[in-house]
């Protein structure tokens, strides 16, 4: 009698554990505890210091970037990851789109680590500039941690990835999720502002092309004005 009230209790409990972890893993597929983005200013942007990759590097703010023609900008989270390079060769594929629209495509990273970004232009032809200060990952920066190992859709990006023959490594900081942007000329504000919420959460190629169609490249006379 002792030993079948042992072993019902010890199976009670079983089932309970299997049943909080089966309501973790539901939990944790949900957008119920991601941090929620806040939206960027276009003064905060404007601001941003950023810096050529050259060996003499130069300073600028940001809105030189986009202050004539517009821009698309991506904020790479990590340039050696293998998801952030499948996103940056989905970006380049809209490449001869934008130029026919005159809207350059350009990158910031937060870090330089080793060869990351020259191991990154294969996939990323543009411009790439240093955000040393992390500000285009802001105004609050958003992290993913553990939670990204049991999430469906970071299981699924990373098949996507891996299918397409992406590979990468694992130097540097890649916890800050990065995101991309469409930013208008001079004063017309960000048109498109598109945050990962998980790794490998890729910008919908469409959302950037109807963005940059809303661009109004700055004549002479609106430069003045």
């Amino acid at each position: 009698m002792d030993s079948s009230f042992f072993s019902m209790g010890m199976w009670s409990i079983g089932v309970g554990a299997f049943g909080a972890a089966a309501l973790a893993l539901l939990l944790a597929n949900t957008d119920m505890f991601l941090s929620k983005p806040q939206k960027a200013a276009l003064e905060y942007l404007e601001d941003i210091d950023l810096k050529t990759l050259e060996k003499e590097p130069r300073t600028f703010k940001a809105k030189e970037l986009w202050e004539k023609n517009g821009a698309v900008i991506m904020a790479v989270r990590r340039p050696g990851c293998f998801l952030c390079r499948a996103e940056a060769a989905d970006l380049m594929s809209l490449k001869p789109k934008l130029d026919e629209l005159g809207v350059p495509l350009y990158a910031v990273v937060k870090e330089k680590v080793k060869r990351e970004v020259e191991d990154f232009q294969p996939y990323f032809k543009g411009e790439i500039f240093l955000d040393e200060k992390k500000k285009f990952y802001g105004p609050e920066r958003r992290k993913m941690m553990l939670m990204g190992l049991v999430r469906l859709g970071v299981w699924y990006n990373s098949f996507r990835a891996w299918k397409g023959g992406f590979s990468g490594n694992f130097e540097g900081e890649g916890f800050i999720l990065g995101g991309v942007f469409v930013i208008g000329s001079g004063k017309q504000g960000v048109l498109l502002e598109h945050r990962e919420k998980e790794f490998g959460d890729r910008v919908n190629l469409l959302s950037v092309l109807e963005a940059v169609k809303k661009i109004k490249p700055q004549t002479p006379a609106s430069r003045q004005s």
